[in-house]
């Protein structure tokens, strides 16, 4: 079946009671057991229950892998693959990552003696040399955040593989509708499905989905440990998020390629970072490592200081003034500020972070209001 099939059937069957289309919402708690020390299929929500059940087939059968385990935020599944860590180890992480990710490696995973070194995934040789003797893991972003760095997952794999690290990719931006890292030999993927796949910000989710049954299992053991699984109610409507992922993704790409088109050639502007821009340099890996598309996030940098930039962001009137990313609703924020904010300031400037750079989430208004939206608020700049 083809992905926007799965995404409805997958995971969703008619429930055999009552032949209801949808399957029902599972709120128990806990379940009855057939006998003392007979254990059935679920005993208690925080080892498993079926409505998460149903959105983790689904998810799993879209990136195709042996299976998922859904998360009460993608802070927590990040935090699930960094725990199968010990102390020792070396992570090496790309330097366009979410702020949440930059703060996880460098404030709380060194307090377990796990030392991290950003480096610039989109450089091959600069990559290779952040590897040492103890590296065990390697996370990426692609798109990256903010700067939409564009990382040949793949190559980066094989160079990880061969000095025996794990392979994570955060790929939260793209969605499976654009790019299935465990295709491109990654070992695990994760998603904060509290954007893209609820889509409707409306709930707080994450998602982990392994490549491999042994790291699965060792995952699930972890997050069953830990107990930061993802509630039923969310699970119900993240289910609900996925029937529409293709579609909502596809269109807000649309748009997405079209302001980016004009916000290049904009006088305000000083650049545009969008890899469905022919000169962006991560385009030709995009075009290959993407599904026919570019995503739906972007930055920008304006001709201003880090005032100009937050004069902007509270000039919209439908890009709304807030964190998160991948809902219907468009969103503009201040990454300096904002999403960012957490990297020490001298990381910012370190990795290209500049205090007059905007990011974008574009939504699923009509394109024709967005680009009016942006440029009342551009004009706003001149009047000042």
């Amino acid at each position: 079946m083809q992905f926007r099939t799965r995404a409805i059937h997958i995971g969703q069957e008619a429930d055999p009671q009552t032949g209801a289309v949808v399957p029902p919402l599972h709120l128990a708690s806990t379940f009855v057991q057939p006998g003392a020390g007979q254990w059935g299929q679920y005993d208690y929500s925080r080892s498993g229950n079926p409505t998460r059940k149903a959105f983790e087939t689904t998810l799993s059968s879209l990136e195709g892998g042996a299976g998922a385990l859904a998360f009460a935020t993608g802070m927590a599944a990040m935090h699930c693959v960094v725990a199968s860590l010990r102390s020792g180890d070396h992570v090496v992480a790309g330097r366009d990552i979410y702020g949440g990710a930059y703060r996880l490696l460098h404030k709380v995973a060194d307090r377990a003696g796990i030392t991290v070194t950003l480096a610039d995934t989109t450089d091959l040789g600069k990559l290779e040399e952040a590897f040492t003797p103890n590296t065990r893991m390697l996370w990426l972003e692609s798109p990256g955040n903010p700067l939409m760095s564009i990382t040949d997952i793949a190559a980066c794999a094989e160079i990880a593989h061969r000095r025996g690290a794990l392979v994570g990719v955060d790929s939260t931006f793209a969605t499976p509708v654009l790019t299935r890292p465990l295709e491109l030999g990654a070992d695990v993927v994760m998603h904060s499905a509290t954007k893209y796949i609820g889509g409707h910000s409306d709930a707080m989710g994450g998602a982990l989905v392994v490549r491999d049954k042994k790291l699965l299992d060792e995952l699930y053991f972890l997050q069953n440990a830990t107990g930061a699984i993802m509630g039923p109610l969310e699970s119900f409507l993240c289910s609900r998020g996925l029937k529409t992922l293709e579609l909502r993704v596809r269109e807000q790409c649309r748009t997405a390629q079209r302001l980016a088109e004009w916000l290049a050639s904009h006088s305000r502007v000083a650049r545009v970072l969008y890899p469905g821009l022919p000169g962006h340099r991560g385009h030709a890996i995009a075009r290959r490592q993407m599904d026919g598309a570019f995503g739906a996030m972007m930055s920008f940098e304006i001709r201003g200081d880090f005032a100009a930039a937050k004069r902007l962001v509270e000039s919209t009137r439908l890009f709304q003034l807030a964190v998160s990313l991948g809902a219907v609703e468009s969103l503009i924020e201040q990454p300096a500020s904002m999403s960012h904010a957490s990297y020490d300031a001298a990381d910012r400037a370190r990795h290209g972070i500049a205090d007059g750079l905007i990011r974008l989430s574009v939504g699923l208004e009509a394109p024709e209001d967005l680009q009016a939206d942006l440029e009342q608020a551009l004009a706003s700049l001149c009047i000042a």
